[in-house]
């Protein structure tokens, strides 16, 4: 579903983010891209859906070739990828049910979209969202009334809502403290695992991509390091991720 071929990027100011990588995500996979801040792990999310674009090198997904895409091409490719952020990006003074709904503008006749007329349909689907999610009740409630672990479960669910093949998590449980994480990670494996979407979800805390994903890449200075299971991961390949022996900050349960 996901190819990277020789993909490069560079930023305007030097820094080289990714080098030269290459790899095939399959659909329906749970991917965990790790390792440390500034490795490259947010670089290579944001070009699958073209949020920045490549340096060098194709991305396909589905037959297409991602940095081709634009216009119209380009809009309609994005509906079928979702993406959850570490911030949420909710409205906060407005109703959960309505930042749900805000997935389905896209597909809405215009002057529905601008008067924020929603058919029952849509309605369903997003109440449906949030019952996937496990916060159905909290559908009428101010997105700001509620705990961070509630908002992104919103998120998630706004997403949901769109009806992607793909789910792009940018450190979506960074904020949260260690019990909701956990919560929300299953969230994500509980998703990928009923709805059959392929889910990249890019992270620090090395316990938990251990313990979610199906499948772990590693990146050090913007090079895979290491792409497999997560049953072969030893200490020695931690190490080579991270490039030095892993500290209290890279594990979210110290006990574990």
């Amino acid at each position: 579903m996901i190819e990277f071929q020789n993909v490069s990027k560079t930023y305007p100011n030097g820094v080289e983010a990714l080098k030269n990588i290459s790899l095939k995500i399959e659909p329906g996979q749970f991917v965990a891209i790790i390792g440390l801040s500034g490795a490259g792990k947010s670089t290579l999310i944001k070009l699958v859906n073209k949020m920045i674009d490549v340096t060098e090198g194709n991305i396909i997904v589905n037959g297409l070739n991602i940095p081709d895409l634009k216009g119209k091409a380009l809009r309609h490719y994005r509906r079928s990828v979702g993406m959850v952020f570490q911030s949420f990006n909710l409205i906060n003074r407005t109703s959960v049910i309505n930042n749900v709904l805000a997935a389905r503008v896209p597909d809405m006749k215009p002057v529905f979209s601008l008067f924020g007329i929603f058919t029952k349909k849509d309605k369903m689907i997003a109440l449906e969202a949030l019952h996937k999610v496990g916060i159905l009740e909290k559908a009428y409630i101010r997105a700001d009334q509620l705990s961070g672990g509630q908002q992104q479960r919103v998120a998630l669910a706004r997403t949901l809502a769109q009806n992607p093949s793909i789910i792009l998590a940018d450190e979506p449980v960074a904020s949260l403290d260690p019990i909701t994480a956990n919560q929300i990670m299953s969230d994500f494996e509980r998703i990928n695992k009923t709805e059959k979407i392929t889910i990249l979800v890019n992270m620090h805390h090395v316990d938990l991509a251990l313990k979610y994903a199906s499948r772990v890449i590693g990146i050090n200075q913007g090079e895979i390091v290491y792409d497999g299971g997560t049953d072969n991961i030893t200490e020695d390949i931690l190490k080579t991720i991270y490039g030095r022996e892993l500290t209290d900050e890279d594990i979210m349960f110290k006990d574990k």
